[in-house]
């Protein structure tokens, strides 16, 4: 049974580290795409203020600006901003190779471009006469760099074009069969699992702005992001569950449905896994309501917070929008109702369901365990996250105001996995995640929560470093 654990963390880690690469490659320019989203509502024929001159930016930033951010990204996650050059040059070839905005490709050849020039780096290190290191490091670049952009422009960019036609025609096929709520089924138990930002911005934004660039719109963007499964389960806990799950529901759900924070709700889920259940089957009504009313966004709604989908809506879609968002949550409401009552007796608190994950993996959870090893020396905690901005964020502001209230002098942060500095003292994530972090940064202190706003388990921590700090005062 243990290495079956094992071997099903292990498979998991690896599908979130895939995923989160490939969000990571989106989100740090979701706010390009969110600029794009408005040029195009508020200026092509169609939009709220039609304007020829102004229009004239939609085409370009799709098909150069947008892509080659991507490119810059994913080469740069792979070997900097040398990797993020080279990677930039590939997707370029691939771009003018193909006669579609390339967001396809621009996630494949950007990490291309930065493995071929990392894995030169790595060959000739140590190997360059002193003073000739910045004419090798240039021309290293450029002729890599040149013979990737014609890779790119003969070979990838007609492959790459017949991929991303392929996907868009499926895509296209399941919407117009009626077919797109189904994929409910994937999307919502693939949320649980923290690949919510893989699945938005890795697969189905780069999709959406293939369709806003042929419709002015697209229903992709409301497939992950929509709130209203996550604030129908969160009135649920609201109404019928009892103990902290209880008294931090309201809260939650302000922070979910406002402030678009999706990961707020995840541990609810995890509790009683049954409940994706009432996810999905809220998830595909909502689907179902805004496919019926023929809506969708114009840009990614990012955070998926109710404002910002509405900011991004299409001209003539706000009623079918909020159509699908309320009975999205009525649905889930009632699914979730009818579990939660019918297994009040076995009801279990958040801190409780902590402590069966822990029975559950074979070992105990770090957010019940006391380490005190080095605590006494920490001098920054940072909490990460899949993306670094939303679960990470909100609980570093928590434990942020006890620490400046505590007088502790200890800097509190946020960051994604991914970006987590390798001398790293102390590690706090959600405990779906702890295991990327620690083989991210295996020499720090990690510690696993199963809600970001446990203010208790803060407490706890504060009162644990005071402890070891007056032990050598």
């Amino acid at each position: 049974m243990a290495n079956a654990q094992t071997g099903s963390g292990g498979v998991r880690v690896k599908v979130q580290r895939f995923g989160s690469f490939l969000s990571g490659m989106v989100m740090p320019n979701i706010g390009a795409f969110i600029a794009w989203g408005i040029i195009t509502a508020l200026f092509i024929p169609t939009g709220w203020w039609p304007n020829e001159k102004l229009a004239e930016l939609v085409g370009p930033t799709i098909t150069y600006l947008l892509p080659l951010l991507i490119g810059f990204t994913g080469g740069k996650l792979i070997h900097d901003v040398r990797g993020g050059v080279v990677g930039v040059l590939a997707t370029m070839g691939v771009i003018v190779g193909t006669d579609i905005p390339m967001f396809l490709g621009a996630m494949i050849m950007g990490p291309l471009g930065g493995y071929v020039i990392k894995q030169f780096d790595r060959l000739i290190e140590g190997k360059v006469k002193a003073g000739f290191e910045m004419l090798v490091n240039n021309f290293s670049v450029g002729i890599i760099g040149g013979l990737l952009m014609i890779g790119g422009f003969e070979v990838f960019g007609p492959i790459m074009s017949g991929l991303d036609k392929v996907m868009a025609a499926g895509v296209d096929w399941i919407v117009g069969a009626k077919l797109l709520p189904i994929a409910s089924l994937f999307i919502e138990p693939a949320k649980i699992l923290f690949l919510n930002n893989a699945i938005n911005h890795g697969i189905l934004s780069p999709l959406g702005v293939d369709q806003v660039a042929d419709a002015g719109k697209s229903v992709l963007f409301l497939l992950e992001a929509n709130p209203g499964p996550g604030l129908g389960l969160l009135l649920a806990y609201m109404v019928f569950a009892k103990g902290a799950a209880k008294r931090t529901a309201p809260g939650a759900a302000i922070i979910h449905f406002l402030g678009g924070i999706h990961e707020i709700y995840f541990p609810y889920v995890l509790m009683k896994p049954i409940l994706i259940l009432a996810m999905i089957a809220g998830g595909a009504t909502g689907v179902f309501t805004f496919v019926l009313f023929d809506v969708g966004l114009v840009a990614p709604a990012s955070p998926g917070s109710i404002f910002a989908i509405l900011a991004m809506a299409s001209r003539g879609s706000y009623v079918g929008l909020i159509a699908g968002i309320l009975l999205s949550a009525a649905v889930t409401f009632a699914v979730a109702s009818v579990i939660l009552k019918s297994s009040a007796a076995e009801e279990v608190s958040l801190e409780e369901a902590t402590q069966n994950v822990s029975a559950m993996k074979g070992k105990q959870s770090y957010a019940s365990a006391l380490v005190h090893d080095r605590l006494d020396k920490v001098d920054h905690i940072i909490f990460a996250c899949d993306a670094g901005m939303g679960s990470s964020a909100m609980g570093a502001s928590v434990l942020r105001n006890k620490v400046n209230k505590a007088n502790l002098p200890i800097k509190v942060t946020n960051t994604s996995i991914s970006q987590l500095p390798k001398d790293a003292q102390f590690i706090i994530t959600h405990e779906d995640l702890t295991d990327r972090a620690e083989a991210q940064v295996p020499d720090a202190i990690h510690r696993s929560v199963t809600n970001f706003l446990n203010a208790d388990y803060y407490d706890q921590l504060i009162e644990e470093i005071k402890a070891e700090r007056s032990k050598i005062s």
